[in-house]
């Protein structure tokens, strides 16, 4: 399995790389989101630090729908999906390797939103270990979600659309843990006392949905990429 998860999510990352819609397309979608939200909100700052948190995920949130389209539009042509399917590997390892490669595209993303948010709506960030842990947390388990609901949707016409239905209310949890847990880090949570303390029950929920998104993943992604 673990094998297969390497070769799959190389194949992924190469494929982008090549390609780069990821920073023709998904980074810019991210940066434009805060950028609209920057606008809306006045040049006052007060406002927009406080927002940020949540502009921050919401930001992420969309641009892993375009990164989770992309990486099943890719074998959408010329047999790949079958060819997967057919090649013997490991259904388990295939979704570990797409949800990798997904979230490897997410970490650059959030990279750049981060320098974003400091930059555009003057954040300053008190806990940068909090700040790490819940975004490759909240990255996990979107990166996870996606896929899974990108595998049930790959075989549908209307799969573009679809998508965003599927996905978007079910990601809701990590919007809230993930918004929080940045707000006590950013220090826009009000009177929050010791930093770790405050954020680690919305890192807890950040890191339990990822666990139940990889082991449900694990599980079912082999019926449902045969069913697409």
């Amino acid at each position: 399995m673990w094998r297969d998860t390497v070769l799959v999510a190389g194949k992924d990352l190469r494929i982008e790389l090549r390609s780069r819609v990821v920073m023709h397309q998904v980074v810019p979608v991210g940066v434009l989101v805060l950028v609209l939200f920057a606008f809306a909100l006045g040049p006052d700052r007060a406002p927009m630090a406080k927002a940020a948190p949540g502009l921050f995920w919401v930001a992420v949130l969309f641009a892993s729908v375009l990164a989770v389209q992309r990486s099943f539009a890719v074998e959408a042509s010329d047999g790949a999906r079958d060819g997967l399917r057919l090649s013997g590997l490991d259904p388990a390892g295939v979704f570990l390797g797409k949800s990798a490669a997904v979230a490897v595209q997410l970490v650059v993303l959030e990279v750049v939103l981060t320098a974003g948010v400091v930059v555009l709506y003057g954040s300053h960030i008190r806990s940068y270990g909090s700040i790490i842990v819940a975004g490759l947390a909240g990255t996990a388990g979107l990166a996870a979600a996606g896929t899974l609901y990108g595998a049930l949707a790959a075989g549908l016409r209307v799969r573009e659309t679809l998508l965003p239905f599927l996905f978007l209310p079910v990601a809701a949890p990590v919007l809230l843990a993930g918004t929080r847990a940045w707000q006590v880090a950013l220090g826009t949570a009000g009177n929050v006392g010791n930093v770790g303390s405050a954020g680690d029950p919305w890192v807890r929920l950040l890191l339990v949905f990822a666990a139940v998104y990889l082991a449900l993943g694990v599980v079912i992604f082999g019926p449902l990429q045969e069913a697409s």
